[in-house]
């Protein structure tokens, strides 16, 4: 949700549009020789000095209020060319980055120009040059070529979800710059585009969704992957935000207190992890209503109840286990 600007920003903004509106009409009389600006007011040094300086504080809300206005014009007419795709969104990102960044130069020099400083000097003056490039050009430089090749090669775009650096998040804003990155709590991490060296963008592919539970040594492993292949369908019409799956991938691991059952699902990254939940739950209230028993680590203290083997579900299931794995294959090697 955007914040409302404060009344005291509006009213800035209203008088930086009045005086700008006035200049431009009463142009004649602000600026040249008819301008009452070069009456004397005051025999006073100061305040005649001030007086004679007025146009320069008008010209420079004049030139602040058009830059304004300009730099939201060229983002309105952005968004609007390349919206539909996060592709078209970066670009319209990065440009937009890189002409505000002119505006601003561009501005600031007519607004020094505009109090008599002699810009053009200032522009060819080496001791100048030499500075810029002394206080980190050369690494300026390098962000913007790191920028321009991370949206030409297509690496990540805005709205993909990405880890840099172990900080995962959906990346906000591709600048000029740097890149904004916004993790799920809503903090912002901003690294320079240049010191981005190693990046795992998660969105280009289908993730992996992983169900773990447990079930009681005693349960007959075959009964129970009866009941799995007959509600996996079932599962899959109540979790929408799957894209392909569940699969039931096998006994994943004879753990102290339950043998535990391994469940994928492919969907998008944005739902890899509510996925997970809604299967957690799914497969819960499956086994709750088959009598299946999730266990819990516990200390037995009497002779465990003896299961009957049901072995005439074990051909049926050995069919359906087999078409799960390879349906599956290849799919728990990819990470979260």
């Amino acid at each position: 949700m955007k914040k409302k600007p404060s009344i005291g920003k509006i009213l800035l903004v209203a008088l930086f549009v009045t005086v700008t509106v006035a200049a431009f009409v009463l142009t004649p009389y602000i600026y040249g020789e008819e301008s009452v600006f070069n009456r004397s007011v005051s025999e006073n040094y100061v305040v005649q000095a001030v007086w004679q300086k007025i146009p320069a504080l008008i010209k420079s809300i004049q030139i602040i209020t058009v830059a304004f206005v300009l730099s939201a014009l060229i983002r309105w007419l952005l968004t609007r060319l390349f919206r539909g795709s996060n592709r078209g969104v970066t670009i319209a990102k990065l440009v937009n980055s890189f002409l505000r960044w002119i505006i601003l130069i561009a501005g600031a020099l007519m607004v020094l120009g505009a109090w008599g400083v002699n810009t053009s000097t200032l522009i060819a003056s080496a001791g100048i040059l030499s500075l810029v490039i002394g206080l980190g050009a050369q690494s300026l430089v390098a962000d913007i070529i790191a920028g321009l090749f991370i949206v030409l090669e297509g690496e990540y775009q805005v709205g993909d979800i990405v880890v840099i650096d172990d900080w995962r998040g959906t990346v906000q804003e591709i600048g000029i710059r740097t890149t904004k990155i916004v993790d799920a709590g809503g903090n912002v991490k901003i690294i320079n585009n240049s010191a981005i060296s190693t990046i795992v963008n998660q969105t280009q592919e289908l993730s992996v969704a992983k169900a773990y539970i447990g079930i009681e040594y005693g349960e007959s492993i075959p009964h129970v992957e009866q009941v799995i292949s007959e509600n996996l369908k079932g599962i899959r019409e109540r979790i929408p935000s799957i894209v392909d799956g569940p699969f039931y991938k096998g006994v994943n691991e004879l753990a102290a207190s339950s043998v535990d059952l391994l469940f994928v699902a492919k969907c998008r990254e944005e739902d890899v992890y509510q996925v997970q939940r809604d299967l957690n739950r799914e497969l819960k209230l499956m086994f709750d209503q088959n009598n299946i028993n999730v266990p819990f680590p516990q200390i037995v203290l009497n002779q465990p109840a003896a299961f009957e083997n049901q072995p005439e579900t074990a051909s049926d299931t050995r069919s359906f286990v087999d078409d799960q794995r390879r349906r599956s294959k290849g799919i728990e090697e990819k990470s979260n």
